[in-house]
């Protein structure tokens, strides 16, 4: 395993209060800003553009196959569509049937079309979160629950394998998957645990050789790691909280979303979108493939 430090692109200055849920989707970078409800793109030649604003949180989208700037989004307390205009059309709300005051979180479209997302207890208690799938007919379906802060659900290439991290208690779970279902085959394993001192893991994404890469929320840093579990690499970024990672299809770099949330004295590189070399490509993002 080696650690370093490489040189990081201030794409978009801090000024996001918990940037998250970095995607490509058709040729553009789309992101959130959890806490203010927005989404973002970016293109190469231009700055942020505002695509959909929300009065409540919003923790991450996947575009919706055949319906241009149609997003599936896991916002407040369930899942939405967002119409071009940013109107949402709301599928479920589970998390108004929990005892506990929550949001939705991170979230991502597998390879067969499906939308997972997961939750979390606004005051972050223990085993308050779950993750949620929503199928091509809209049905939601709880598939985890005693959860604490469910993040950065990523996927293999072929959807058989999906990562999951329980932020809080510094866990990152591997689930088997039937691709045809969307059941979970078995009960998830631990892949990583980090000690407290390590950081915190948050938003994930699989790279064209199936390593994990993970944001290490408190640390200043993202980590790869072999499917066997062994890490491969820790790569130092200037901001304390790294939220989300998405590789670059095209071109061998990193996109790194992060915040200033909880961080005394914020710079330009907190609550913002960073670039950095990395030696591998990742994959556009997948789409919920609606039916009916």
């Amino acid at each position: 395993m080696t650690s370093t430090a490489v040189p990081a692109t201030v794409v978009v200055d801090g000024g996001y209060e918990l940037a998250e849920g970095g995607r490509w989707v058709d040729g553009r970078y789309v992101y959130v800003d959890i806490l203010s409800g927005r989404l973002f793109e970016l293109r190469d030649t231009t700055g942020p553009v505002q695509l959909a604003g929300l009065d409540e949180p919003l923790g991450a989208v996947a575009p919706v196959g055949d319906r241009p700037d149609t997003w599936i989004a896991a916002a407040g307390t369930g899942i939405a569509l967002l119409s071009p205009d940013g109107t949402p059309e709301w599928l479920d709300r589970p998390e108004d049937r929990t005892p506990l005051p929550s949001r939705m979180n991170d979230g991502v479209a597998d390879p067969a079309g499906r939308f997972w997302a997961g939750s979390m207890a606004y005051d972050g208690s223990h085993g308050a979160g779950s993750l949620y799938r929503t199928d091509p007919d809209g049905t939601v379906v709880r598939v985890l629950d005693g959860l604490t802060i469910a993040n950065g659900p990523a996927f293999t290439a072929d959807g058989t394998t999906m990562y999951l991290a329980d932020t809080a208690v510094g866990t990152i779970l591997r689930c088997r998957v039937d691709p045809v279902s969307g059941d979970l085959i078995g009960g998830p394993e631990t892949f990583a645990r980090l000690r407290e001192d390590e950081g915190s893991p948050d938003g994930m994404t699989v790279d064209e050789e199936g390593c994990l890469w993970v944001a290490m929320w408190g640390a200043g840093a993202v980590r790869r790691y072999h499917p066997d579990g062994r890490l491969l690499r820790t790569l130092a970024v200037p901001a304390p909280h790294p939220t989300s990672v998405c590789l670059h299809p095209g071109e061998r770099r990193l996109l790194v979303t992060t915040a200033r949330y909880g961080v005394q004295n914020p710079d330009a590189t907190s609550g913002a979108v960073l670039s950095v070399p990395v030696p591998v490509r990742g994959t556009a993002a997948c789409s919920w493939r609606a039916r009916g």
